[in-house]
């Protein structure tokens, strides 16, 4: 018989609760304290995916936790990743691979119960290793409609025998109906795994709320761990989802202003969070609905899960015609994987890949085409710019190879490779690397052609963000109790 890994797992009462944040922030601060932390999420469902050390993909907050806890990032850390391609369906990762694409009502029938035993294998390989994991739940365990099958929340954590800790947030208002709401909904067995609650993200004086803590204890029976104020020092860390593009705030003094069309699958879009940092640059995601200012200097057009699907989003919106009206303006484009791809004069999908066979026709903004491919490159990546010699390192994932005149004037080169187009003016340009704005080398040769300095090493920014943060939470958490949790399950012992 051996011990087992200490192991508590952050659920929450939805989406959106700070569940990644609470636990990069944990991962660091234990980490300091001398243990080795490994983090771990399931499943789950984000379109902001990384690269792992080990070549496959994983949720970005995943990566941004495995940081925290000083380790390269794994495909064990998040197992199970469904990246939306439509509103019913998504591609699904498994352990960094790409496996297929499966309608909602087919994953849920069927396939989670099928990945379960992926989930437990890379829990169990992070724990042979790990003084603790600290494992990261998705949406809320109160989703009791998805509750059969489930490997996300309370399946997993009952599949694992690992206790719970329980998180909501007070910003979006209703914490005390969500937490007893949680409590009232779970099953006594589920209910007894949740061994404790915290409130997260409070704005003001937090002894305000000592009443609501006392309720909330009171009608559920789960002690309080602590009440953790709104840190505005970890903005910026890499998010999940999208609806943490809603953070963004620049100056409306900038010299630079950069929008971003905000697609109906954009992904990757913490590309932008570099930018966002800059004193000097405004930056903004322009909405559904919203022309592209006229005043905008530069259109970036993010990365898409679905070019072809996110190309007739783009042109529902007529941000076709602001993007044309632009460039004849003298604006600059510039285009980050599927953004890159519609740039050009077709996107083919010749084997169905995104869906439906078909050839559709780009912004023809780059004398280049783009035919989709079955295999999938992810990858890191380090080169150079070809216009400035900048240094510059990031990542690709995309399927699809690129292809025409004006990829003779590449944007930058991977090794001996060049990767990119540009326009023979150089106002449109092109690249399939996601993360060239993290490289301090290349965001301010970037930007220095637009006339602005850059000021911040974004580095430098991440790792104190991250260390504010485990500050943060040593002083508003009683983290010495999650700890105590996490160890009671190790009090075990399995054969």
């Amino acid at each position: 018989m051996s011990p087992r890994t200490a192991a508590v797992m952050i659920q929450g009462t939805g989406s959106n609760v700070g569940k990644s944040t609470l636990v990069a922030g944990l991962a660091r601060l234990l980490v300091r304290r001398g243990l080795k932390v490994a983090p771990f999420k399931p499943q789950n469902m984000s379109n902001n995916a990384a690269v792992a050390a080990d070549g496959g993909e994983i949720g970005r907050a995943q990566a941004t936790q495995a940081r925290a806890a000083r380790l390269p990032p794994s495909v064990h850390m998040n197992p199970v990743l469904l990246k939306p391609e439509t509103d019913t369906g998504a591609q699904v990762i498994v352990q960094g691979r790409r496996v297929g694409t499966l309608g909602a009502r087919d994953f849920n029938s069927a396939r989670k119960t099928d990945l379960m035993p992926a989930v437990l294998d890379s829990f169990a390989r992070l724990a042979r290793d790990a003084d603790i994991v600290l494992v990261e739940g998705a949406g809320s365990p109160a989703e009791i409609n998805l509750r059969a099958g489930d490997i996300a929340n309370m399946g997993f954590a009952a599949a694992a025998d690992v206790p719970v800790v329980l998180a909501g947030d007070i910003d979006r208002g209703g914490v005390i109906a969500s937490l007893v709401g949680t409590h009232a909904v779970l099953e006594p067995s589920e209910r007894a795994r949740i061994r404790a609650f915290l409130i997260n993200k409070f704005r003001g004086d937090a002894r305000l709320f000592d009443d609501g803590v006392t309720a909330i204890e009171r009608l559920t029976g789960w002690p309080c761990l602590g009440v953790v104020p709104w840190l505005p020092a970890a903005a910026w860390l890499p998010a999940e989802d999208a609806v943490d593009l809603e953070r963004v705030t620049t100056s409306r003094a900038a010299a630079l202003k950069i929008v971003v069309p905000m697609l109906s699958r954009i992904a990757n879009f913490d590309d932008f969070d570099p930018l966002g940092m800059e004193p000097g640059v405004r930056l903004e995601f322009v909405r559904p609905g919203q022309p592209i200012p006229g005043d905008a200097h530069v259109v970036i057009l993010p990365g898409s899960k679905s070019t072809i699907g996110d190309l007739a989003f783009l042109r529902q919106q007529g941000w076709d015609v602001d993007i044309a009206a632009h460039v004849r303006r003298g604006g600059h484009v510039l285009g980050l994987c599927g953004g890159y791809q519609m740039l050009g004069r077709t996107v083919a999908d010749p084997l169905g890949v995104e869906g439906p066979a078909s050839t559709v026709a780009g912004l023809g903004l780059l004398n280049a085409a783009t035919e989709m491919t079955a295999d999938k490159s992810t990858t890191h990546v380090t080169g150079r710019d070809c216009h400035t010699g900048a240094t510059v390192s990031g990542y690709e994932i995309h399927l699809g190879r690129t292809e025409g005149p004006d990829c003779a004037r590449p944007v930058l080169t991977i090794g001996e490779r060049p990767d990119g187009a540009s326009s023979p003016d150089g106002r449109v340009r092109g690249t399939y690397v996601h993360g060239v704005f993290t490289s301090d080398d290349f965001r301010r040769a970037w930007l220095a052609n637009f006339g602005v300095a850059s000021q911040i090493a974004y580095e430098d920014r991440i790792e104190r963000a991250l260390d504010a943060l485990a500050d943060h939470l040593d002083r508003h958490l009683d983290v010495d109790r999650i700890v105590s949790i996490a160890r009671s399950r190790a009090s075990d012992v399995t054969v």
